[in-house]
């Protein structure tokens, strides 16, 4: 899958991939946390989403690559999945899921500022900036709300304040490893294939990680409640497996700044499932956001859609 001009038919369900499923996967991880430390949550998700795509890819006759793909497609894996992921899991201890998905919904700006090679179709395109702009309003309408972090720190500012800085941080890494993936890596190996050794690199930095922060001694297996155990595999199979694939394939066939559109739509889908399933507090101010945000997303693609009504 690395024509440049695929089935519309399936980039139209890679997207539904990054902008539904993915935004589910914010409350996903804080089920998760229930009986997970985060960089423990993160490690497991990856190593074994990451054997189970390598195994595949073996059992159907392809051969690992040499050792400068192995090592870009580890440089991005855990970029994105160490800096991006695992830090949203450590910071949903202190914030709540659909916040968290409204933070990380800034990377589209970090896409705009750090993908040089795209500055003169970016900010010569009015589209792309009104939408961006656009969807920049609504996030400001999002950080206007105030509602319920996590219970146990929630009177604990400075932890929330951390929580913020570490979503954004997550999300600057993100940008940087989705950039290097798609300049570095070598396409001509299939995407199931670099997704695995994607995954399989950030899960045994995770697990060092974990080692180093002490969270594998305070963990159990016997201690993970079912609920937990659920939200794990619902992180492995939709997350892991369905989205992130799907957002490795489109990072090589659309502009990024285009494809990181998914974290407009994704805090839409993580406000209304922390509202309906969590109990997190929705306000009217966030459904206007919301409706703002959407609006953005559809600006931004504007371009892309005259491109596919000309194929």
């Amino acid at each position: 899958m690395t024509s440049n001009n695929p089935p519309r038919w399936l980039v139209v369900l890679a997207f539904l991939a990054i902008y539904i499923v993915w935004g589910t996967t914010y409350l996903a991880i804080a089920v998760g946390l229930q009986g997970f430390p985060p960089f423990v949550l993160t490690a497991m998700r990856c190593v074994v989403a990451g054997l189970l795509l390598l195994a595949w890819c073996l059992a159907r006759g392809e051969k690992l690559p040499g050792r400068g793909t192995i090592g870009n497609s580890a440089v991005s894996g855990i970029l994105m999945l160490v800096g991006g992921t695992g830090l949203v899991s450590w910071a949903e201890q202190y914030v709540n899921s659909g916040y968290a998905a409204i933070i990380m919904a800034t990377e589209p700006f970090f896409f705009v500022l750090l993908d040089k090679k795209q500055w003169s179709s970016y900010f010569s395109n009015k589209w792309v900036l009104l939408g961006l702009l656009i969807g920049f309003a609504g996030i400001v309408l999002f950080f206007h709300y105030t509602g319920e972090q996590r219970p146990e720190v929630s009177m604990d500012t400075t932890m929330v304040l951390t929580g913020n800085g570490v979503l954004l941080l997550g999300a600057i890494l993100w940008v940087v490893g989705s950039l290097y993936a798609r300049n570095k890596l070598d396409h001509s190996h299939s995407n199931t294939l670099t997704t695995g050794l994607q995954l399989l690199a950030a899960g045994l930095f995770s697990a060092l990680t974990a080692a180093a922060t002490g969270e594998w001694g305070r963990f159990s297996f016997a201690q993970v409640p079912a609920a937990a155990w659920g939200g794990f595999l619902y992180l492995v199979v939709m997350g892991s497996l369905v989205a992130y694939m799907a957002f490795t394939w489109l990072i090589t066939i659309r502009p990024p700044a285009l494809v990181s559109t998914h974290t407009y739509v994704n805090p839409v889908v993580a406000v209304l499932m922390g509202w309906a399933f969590a109990g997190e507090h929705i306000s009217l101010l966030q459904v206007l956001a919301l409706l703002v945000i959407l609006l953005g997303v559809l600006f931004t693609n504007v371009p892309n859609y005259k491109l596919m009504k000309a194929v």
